[in-house]
C-alpha cells in the first residue's frame, strides 16, 4: 500500500504545519485578539451598567420632582380653597351689611310713609267730622228749626264716630 506509506513520511511534516497552524491560531487569536474582544464586551457591560445606574438615579429625581410637584399643587389649591373662602365670607359680610343699610333705609322710608298715613287719616277724620258737624247741625235745623250749639254738635258727633 503505497498510500499508507506515504503517510508515513509525511506524517511528521503534518505534525509541524498542525502545531505551526495551532500555534499561530493560538498566539493571534487566543492572546492576541480574544483579550481585546473582552475588554470591549467588559466596556460594554461597564457602559450599559453606567447608563442604567444613571436611569435608575433619574427616575428616583423624577418621582422626587413629581412629588414636589405634587405637593406644590396641593398646597396651592389648599391655599386656593382658604382665599375662596375668606373672599366669600367677606362677601357675605358686605351683603350683610348692605342688606342692613337697606333695611334701616326702608324702616326709615315706612316709617316716614306711616306717619304720613297717620297725618293724612288724622286730617280726613277732622275734615270727616267738621263734614258730619256741618251736615248734623243743618239736619237739626231742616227738622226741628232750631240753630244747635256747635260745641254739643260737635262732642255728639265725636261720640258717633267713635262708637259707630
Amino acid at each position: 500500500m503505497p498510500q499508507i506509506a506515504q503517510i508515513a513520511e509525511t506524517y511528521s511534516s503534518q505534525i509541524f504545519w498542525l502545531l505551526l497552524t495551532f500555534g499561530f491560531v493560538f498566539f493571534v487569536i487566543g492572546l492576541g485578539m480574544v483579550p481585546k474582544v473582552e475588554a470591549v464586551v467588559e466596556k460594554r457591560d461597564e457602559k450599559i451598567g453606567g447608563d442604567l445606574a444613571s436611569a435608575k438615579a433619574a427616575f428616583a429625581r423624577a418621582d422626587e420632582i413629581e412629588a414636589d410637584y405634587r405637593k406644590r399643587d396641593a398646597d396651592a389649591r389648599a391655599a386656593a380653597q382658604h382665599i375662596l373662602a375668606e373672599a366669600k365670607a367677606e362677601g357675605a359680610r358686605e351683603t350683610e351689611a348692605r342688606v342692613k343699610a337697606s333695611d334701616a333705609a326702608l324702616a326709615d322710608r315706612i316709617a316716614a310713609a306711616e306717619a304720613e298715613i297717620r297725618a293724612a287719616s288724622v286730617s280726613a277724620m277732622t275734615e270727616i267730622e267738621a263734614v258730619a258737624v256741618e251736615a248734623a247741625q243743618e239736619m237739626v235745623v231742616k227738622v226741628s228749626g232750631a240753630r244747635p250749639d256747635p260745641e254739643l254738635a260737635r262732642q255728639t258727633v265725636k261720640a258717633a264716630l267713635v262708637h259707630g
